[in-house]
C-alpha cells in the first residue's frame, strides 16, 4: 500500500468515526424526543381524567338545581345555572377530546369494523347538529349518496370524523351560510367512498391547509380569538382517517368556504 492509500484510508476511517458519532447523537436526541412526547402524552392522559372528575360533578350539581330539585328558582338564577352548565359541557367536550387523542397518540384505537350507511350515518350528524347550525341559521344539506353501497368500518370513528368536520364548518361559517355533504366513489374500480363537506365560511389560506391538521395547531393562536379549543379535532380525524387506509385533505381559499374531503374502503381489505 502506498503512502496515498494509506493517507486516504485514514481519512475514510476518521469519516466513518464522525459519522457513527453523529448517527450515536441524532439516535440519542430521537430517544430523548420520544421519551418527552410519551410523558406529554401521559401528561395530558392524568391532568384530563383528573379534571374530568370534578367537572362532571360540578355538572351533575349545577343540573339538580337547575330542575329545582333543591327549590324553585327565578330567572336571573336560572340563566346563570344555564351558564354554568353551557360552560361545564365545552370543557367536557375538550377533556374528552383530549383523551381521545391520547388513546390516537399511544395506538390505543382499535377499529371495530361493521357494514353501515353513511349517508344516514350522515344524517344522524346532522340532526345532532341541528340546533347549532339554526342558532346561525345556516342551512346543512346532503346533497346525494341515495345509491351509495354500504361501507365497511368502525362507524363510531367515521361519525367523529364527521362530528368534527360539520362541527368545524358551523363554527366558521357566518350567520345565514351554507354548510353541504356530499359522496362519490373513487379509485380503480370504485372501491373507496369520497366524502366532502363543504361551507361558505371564511375560508382557509393556503399556506395554513397542512397547519390545520398538526396536533394543538391553530390558524389564530391569540388569546382574543373568536373560536376557542384544543386543536386537536382535525389531528384525531386524520388519524382515525388514516387507520381505515383512507386520506383527508382541505381545499380553501380566504373568503371563498372551505371543502374538506376523506376517503373510506366500501369493501373489506383482500386477505
Amino acid at each position: 500500500m502506498t503512502m496515498a492509500d494509506e493517507e486516504a484510508a485514514s481519512l475514510l476511517r476518521k469519516r466513518v468515526v464522525s459519522l457513527e458519532q453523529i448517527s450515536e447523537e441524532a439516535q440519542r436526541t430521537i430517544d430523548e424526543l420520544r421519551s418527552r412526547d410519551e410523558l406529554k402524552t401521559q401528561f395530558l392522559s392524568n391532568i384530563s381524567h383528573d379534571l374530568r372528575t370534578p367537572l362532571a360533578a360540578i355538572i351533575t350539581h349545577a343540573e339538580i338545581l337547575r330542575d329545582g330539585m333543591l327549590g324553585e328558582l327565578n330567572t336571573k338564577q336560572r340563566d346563570s345555572i344555564g351558564g354554568i352548565l353551557s360552560g361545564g359541557h365545552q370543557l367536557l367536550d375538550m377533556i374528552d377530546e383530549i383523551l381521545t387523542y391520547v388513546r390516537t397518540a399511544s395506538d390505543q384505537i382499535t377499529l371495530v369494523r361493521t357494514h353501515f350507511s353513511l349517508p344516514e350515518l350522515v344524517d344522524q350528524v346532522r340532526v345532532l347538529n341541528h340546533a347549532l347550525a339554526a342558532r346561525k341559521h345556516l342551512t346543512i344539506e346532503r346533497l346525494n349518496g341515495d345509491d351509495m353501497p354500504s361501507i365497511y368500518a368502525d362507524r363510531d370513528k367515521v361519525k367523529h370524523v364527521l362530528g368534527n368536520l360539520i362541527g368545524n364548518a358551523i363554527k366558521f361559517t357566518n350567520d345565514g351560510g351554507r354548510i353541504w355533504i356530499s359522496f362519490s366513489r373513487v379509485g380503480a374500480d370504485g372501491e373507496m367512498a369520497r366524502v366532502e363537506v363543504g361551507d361558505t365560511g371564511r375560508g382557509i389560506a393556503r399556506n395554513h391547509h397542512e397547519l390545520i391538521f398538526r396536533e394543538f395547531a391553530q390558524v389564530d393562536a391569540s388569546p382574543s380569538r373568536p373560536h376557542h379549543g384544543t386543536g386537536l379535532g382535525l389531528a384525531i380525524a386524520r388519524k382515525l382517517v388514516e387507520l381505515h387506509a383512507g386520506t383527508i385533505w382541505v381545499e380553501s381559499e380566504l373568503g371563498k368556504g372551505s371543502r374538506f374531503f376523506f376517503t373510506l374502503p366500501l369493501y373489506p381489505a383482500a386477505d
